[in-house]
């Protein structure tokens, strides 16, 4: 796996858009789909716990504390546009061992 996110260099932060499928049965990444990340939760779509989830999993995966991971839209929907501080696009979809990003 690669090595953790370089926290302390100045990166603009990553906007991504994720497809959150909420009550799966493990919590994954599952590729990208239509030009957005799509990610397991096994956490349900209600009272905000599949946001919470979509925020401690990509804290995990990505190895970056939970303050540098923000959902910034759709926090109603499936799909959701998350900001991570302090790293670059290219940083998390090598982390999370995707393809390069789409520009």
């Amino acid at each position: 796996m690669p090595g953790p996110i370089a926290a302390g260099r100045a990166a603009s932060p990553a906007t991504l858009e994720v497809r959150v499928v909420p009550r799966s049965s493990k919590e994954e990444v599952a590729g990208l789909v239509e030009g957005a990340i799509r990610v397991k939760l096994t956490a349900p779509a209600v009272e905000n716990r599949a946001n919470d989830a979509l925020v401690r999993f990509l804290s995990r995966v990505l190895d970056v504390p939970r303050r540098q991971v923000e959902v910034v839209a759709g926090m109603r929907g499936r799909r959701k546009i998350v900001r991570i501080h302090g790293a670059t696009k290219q940083d998390v979809f090598r982390r999370l061992g995707l393809e390069q990003p789409p520009d």
